[in-house]
C-alpha cells in the first residue's frame, strides 16, 4: 500500500482552504443587494392590486432604505406586460414583482429578465418559470366560500359560478368551488364560464345576462370583492331578492357590504400588503443568492361572514 507523504497531505489541504476561501468570496460577491423593483399587476383599478403594491414599496423601504420602485398595470393584457418587462429590464431593475396575465405565455419574458441578472418573483398568481410565488391557497379561499354558500341555500338549488380572468387564482378559485359544490347532489350549476373580468363594471353586466337567462337562483359565487359588489347591484336593480352571494378578497368594499343586509354573505380574506412584502422578502434572499427553500408561499385565507365581520381586521394596514 502506498503511503501518503504529511508534508504533502499538508500543503494540499492548504491549498483546497485557500480554494474554498476564494470560493466563498466569489459568492458573496455575486449578492446583489435590491436597488430597483419593477411591479406589474393584472389591474390597478382593483384596489387590492393597490395594496399589493403598498406592501411591495413598504418592504423595499423598510429600515430606511433607498429602493425605486416603479408599478404599472397590464389591464389583462398580454402584450402590453410583455413592453412592461422589457421596459424594467431596459431600466436596469434587479427584482420584478408579476401578477401573471397568463401563466404559461409570459415565459419568455421571464426568461429575458432571468437572463439580464433579475430576479423574478409572482405575485397572487403562479407564473412559468418565476424564481418565487408569493400568493394565497386559492384552492382552500374558493372552497371555503363556497362550502359556506352551499350551507346558506340548504345544499340544494341553482348554483352561478362568476368566472374570471384564467389566471392560476381565478383557476384555482373556481376548482376549490367546484369541489364544495360537489358534495351536495341537489345542487345545480348553472354556468361557470362568464368571465366578470374581475371588475365591478364586469360583475354587473355578467350577473344582468344571469339575471335574464335564468328566473331561479339561488346562490352565486364570483371569483373576488368587484364581481361581488357588481352582481350584488345587477339583482337589486331587477328586485331578485334572496341570492346568495360569496366571494373571495376580504377587501374593504366587502366589509361595508357585510354590515348590511344585502345580499353578499361571505368572503373568503386575503391579505394582499403581506404578500406584496412577502414577495420582496423572497427576491431579495434570491439576490443575496440564499433562495427560500419552498419556493412558493401559500397564505392561508380566512372566511369573514356577517357573523363575524365585527372581528375582522380587514387587510393589513399601511
Amino acid at each position: 500500500m502506498q503511503k501518503t507523504n504529511p508534508g504533502l497531505r499538508a500543503k494540499f489541504l492548504a491549498g483546497a482552504a485557500v480554494l474554498a476561501s476564494v470560493a466563498g468570496l466569489a459568492g458573496a460577491a455575486q449578492a446583489k443587494p435590491v436597488t430597483s423593483i419593477g411591479v406589474t399587476m393584472g389591474s390597478l383599478g382593483n384596489p387590492y392590486f393597490v395594496a399589493l403594491v403598498k406592501g411591495v414599496t413598504a418592504e423595499a423601504r423598510a429600515n430606511g432604505q433607498q429602493v425605486a420602485v416603479t408599478a404599472v398595470s397590464a389591464d389583462y393584457d398580454l402584450n402590453k406586460q410583455f413592453t412592461q418587462i422589457d421596459n424594467f429590464i431596459a431600466a436596469g431593475v434587479n427584482l420584478i414583482v408579476l401578477n401573471a396575465v397568463d401563466p404559461n405565455a409570459i415565459l419568455p419574458a421571464i426568461k429575458r429578465a432571468q437572463a439580464a441578472g433579475i430576479a423574478v418573483v409572482a405575485a397572487d398568481v403562479s407564473a412559468n418559470g418565476a424564481d418565487a410565488t408569493a400568493m394565497t391557497d386559492n384552492t382552500a379561499a374558493g372552497n371555503l366560500s363556497c362550502t359556506f354558500l352551499a350551507q346558506k341555500i340548504g345544499n340544494k338549488g341553482n348554483v352561478i359560478i362568476e368566472n374570471g380572468p384564467q389566471v392560476s387564482s381565478v383557476i384555482d378559485r373556481v376548482n376549490g368551488c367546484k369541489a364544495a359544490l360537489a358534495k351536495s347532489p341537489d345542487i345545480k350549476i348553472l354556468s361557470s364560464d362568464q368571465d366578470g373580468k374581475g371588475s365591478r363594471d364586469g360583475g354587473l353586466a355578467v350577473m344582468q345576462g344571469y339575471l335574464i337567462r335564468y328566473p331561479d337562483i339561488a346562490g352565486v359565487f364570483t371569483i373576488n370583492d368587484p364581481q361581488a359588489i357588481g352582481s350584488e347591484l345587477a339583482a337589486k336593480q331587477q328586485h331578485r331578492n334572496g341570492i346568495v352571494i360569496t366571494s373571495v378578497d376580504g377587501a374593504p368594499d366587502i366589509v361595508a357590504a357585510l354590515k348590511t343586509d344585502g345580499l353578499i354573505q361571505a368572503s373568503a380574506s386575503q391579505d394582499p400588503y403581506t404578500m406584496g412584502r412577502n414577495a420582496v422578502k423572497m427576491g431579495e434572499q434570491i439576490l443575496d443568492g440564499h433562495p427560500p427553500a419552498d419556493k412558493v408561499m401559500l397564505m392561508a385565507p380566512k372566511l369573514i361572514t356577517k357573523e363575524n365581520v365585527g372581528s375582522y381586521v380587514g387587510w393589513t394596514q399601511h
